[in-house]
């Protein structure tokens, strides 16, 4: 009864061949890997020329390039930070305006966040850059990026706090209703916080999302982290160097958010649990209170 209908535990047949599966597609792995290591180390990709510059503090190159990368990606972790920022407020007040909207509106605000959601955040981004100064809106280059990218972004955080408000227990509402609060301050007051703390994770999530698409940037000349690269890569002719050590960047800011969200969400997972026990304690002692 305890197994699943969708899912049979493999018996020894099927994890022997799974075994051999594994190996074998382990070994070609390694394969690939040891040809495409001799085959660069052919080419000269190993070498000091190469690498020196990206690694080697005492390379003549090494303090200038280093300097570049870190203006660089101060300024892409600074389009990160305001766009998340402006999609959290964007995104809250779209939330909440789909959830309390009447009928008569509501239809207009679920296409607005319909028709940003569909958009591609690179056309999002061409579009500010490109109409916003025809107007007669002319901004840094950085607030076009931002622009382009909370347009995307904000609504895909409204999905998600909408979510999360639709995961809460009716009886939450109800209880602030009974108590004489407003649909306002019920959202405020009792929906809002539980479903920011629920959603937190993939809040979290979302981040990494904004980080890898400040890179977009390069279409309005925005000097964020993969634009400056390639114009260092222009220069020293080490494309293959320079992208790994943009890569491993990209994967630990990124493997540090998705750590982020694992902590959080424990803690709130243990916070919950921790929360629910002294009530069933005070249950069962009143039971046997009553018993007795």
């Amino acid at each position: 009864m305890s197994s699943s209908v969708l899912y049979d535990i493999p018996g020894p047949q099927a994890r022997r061949r799974t075994l051999i599966s594994s190996l074998v597609a382990a070994v070609i792995v390694a394969v690939v890997i040891v040809l495409v290591v001799l085959r660069l180390a052919e080419q000269g990709q190993f070498s000091g020329e190469k690498w020196g510059p990206l690694v080697n503090p005492f390379d003549p190159s090494f303090a200038a390039v280093w300097n570049l990368l870190g203006q660089a990606l101060v300024a892409t972790l600074t389009a990160a930070g305001l766009t998340l920022v402006f999609s959290l407020v964007i995104g809250t007040i779209f939330a909440v305006t789909r959830v309390t909207a009447s009928r008569s509106y509501r239809w207009l605000v679920v296409g607005v966040i319909e028709l940003l959601r569909g958009v591609p955040v690179v056309i999002a981004i061409f579009f500010a850059a490109r109409v916003l100064p025809e107007v007669g809106i002319s901004l840094p280059i950085l607030w076009y990026l931002v622009i382009g990218l909370t347009a995307y972004n904000s609504v895909i955080i409204a999905e998600i706090i909408r979510a999360g408000i639709a995961s809460l227990p009716r009886g939450q509402s109800e209880a602030g209703y009974s108590l004489g609060l407003t649909r306002g301050q019920v959202l405020s007051t009792i929906l809002l916080p539980q479903a920011f703390r629920v959603m937190l994770p993939a809040l979290i999530s979302q981040l990494v999302v904004i980080v890898k698409d400040t890179s977009l940037g390069f279409i309005i000349s925005y000097e964020e982290f993969v634009r400056t690269a390639n114009i260092i890569i222009q220069t020293l002719r080490n494309p293959i160097q320079t992208y790994i050590i943009v890569a491993i960047i990209f994967i630990a800011i990124n493997y540090s958010l998705g750590k982020l969200a694992e902590y959080v969400e424990r803690r709130l997972s243990r916070a919950r649990t921790t929360a629910a026990a002294p009530t069933h304690a005070g249950a069962v002692d009143t039971g046997a209170a009553g018993g007795g």
